[in-house]
């Protein structure tokens, strides 16, 4: 491949991690650009977990074999399988090499001085490959995992100056994987609360507009738990703000647990002492019991006066739920009206008892009534 053309690889490869929306598109986008741009038939992108002390397949691509998913969930291997990534590199590092790629073929070593081929050297057997190239990904200094590119038996063997360009490859993608990275941490700030780590107002708010959309397309049951915390300004007051915070964490973490019964629900703090759970799929009295646990739990955390929780379920008789703003006026008034009666447990819009007349008082409020709080800067 000539200068020009390995030049325009490069800048499609980044180019393609660029447009990449999730680090899984990233993974992909780096390991098909590596792919074409080595004329390879295979590629794939590997993590080393060093907690776990594992080299984990984030991604394969191209001609895959039966036991080669695109994105595995158990494809690991054990780093001493593959020990180049820890003492090869290190030990070249020390002597101020650099995290150069080499190639490996079904006979052996061809270019490079990894030390240790065996493992892929049967691997590209089993596989009926021919060759392989096997790139370093460094991340802030440090080894981040690999980029594999392989070619079929009987293509062409891959060569020193194959190697070469892989290690090139090896440092876009390396920079994609940072910019990747950049933009996941930017978007978890943005959408979760600093003081709890719970998800934040701006998180519920696109949750709940897929959730009923998902509720109007395919009837899933949508649930949407809103609480707020009893105490908060006396314990602010006579113990000052950073007990309050405390006992906000505390309560989110109790939040988070009880959330943890609701597979996928989404465990949020709306601002102040006002926190919700919404939950798709699970049935109304599987909620219902979750809310009851919260009470509980929140009843016996220390300096809170317990919880006022309301909820809103669109398997409940609350009429048709068109839009996100309804489901959240509904929920608010059961929690308001819990708040009123004091209750010890949550409140069901459109359940006898406390809850009969929450959904009239909440689809036509008095008068004059003063709004406490807008959906998406709209009046609720």
């Amino acid at each position: 491949m000539g200068e020009d053309k390995r030049l325009a690889a490069v800048v499609t490869l980044a180019q393609g991690m660029a447009a990449a929306h999730t680090p899984r598109e990233s993974w992909r986008a780096a390991a098909l650009g590596a792919c074409r741009a080595l004329d390879g038939s295979f590629a794939a992108l590997s993590v080393w977990e060093r907690d776990l002390g594992r080299l984990r397949v984030l991604v394969n691509v191209g001609e895959r074999t039966q036991d080669e998913e695109e994105f595995p969930e158990n494809e690991a291997y054990p780093v001493h399988q593959f020990p180049e990534i820890t003492e090869f590199l290190h030990e070249r590092w020390a002597g101020g090499g650099g995290p150069n790629a080499w190639v490996e073929t079904a006979d052996g070593l061809a270019a490079g001085r990894p030390g240790y081929f065996h493992r892929r050297v049967a691997a590209l057997r089993r596989r009926g490959r021919g060759c392989c190239v096997v790139a370093p990904v460094v991340l802030h200094g440090r080894a981040w995992g690999e980029l594999y590119v392989a070619r079929p038996a009987g293509a062409p063997v891959l060569d020193g100056a194959d190697a070469d360009f892989a290690t090139v490859l090896a440092a876009v993608v390396a920079a994609g994987i940072a910019q990747t990275e950049r933009l996941e941490e930017a978007r978890r700030l943005a959408y979760t609360d600093a003081l709890t780590g719970l998800a934040n107002r701006r998180a519920v708010d696109v949750r709940l507009d897929e959730a009923i959309e998902l509720h109007r397309r395919e009837g899933a049951v949508v649930s949407l738990v809103v609480c707020d915390l009893n105490g908060l300004k006396r314990v602010n007051d006579t113990c000052g703000h950073a007990v309050g915070d405390r006992l906000l964490e505390r309560f989110g973490s109790v939040l988070s647990l009880c959330g943890a019964m609701l597979p996928g629900a989404l465990a949020a703090r709306l601002g102040g002492d006002e926190f919700c759970l919404l939950s798709v799929g699970p049935a109304v009295d599987d909620v219902v019991k979750a809310a009851d646990e919260l009470c509980r739990r929140a009843s016996e955390l220390e300096l809170g006066e317990g919880v006022a929780c309301g909820i809103a379920s669109t398997e409940e008789p609350i009429g048709p739920v068109q839009t996100a703003r309804r489901l959240f006026r509904l929920a608010d008034a059961a929690q308001y009206r819990a708040k009123a009666v004091r209750a010890d447990r949550p409140v069901v819009a459109g359940r006898e008892g406390p809850g009969d007349l929450v959904v009239r008082l909440a689809d036509a409020p008095p008068p004059g009534r003063a709004e406490r709080r807008s959906f998406r800067g709209r009046p609720l």
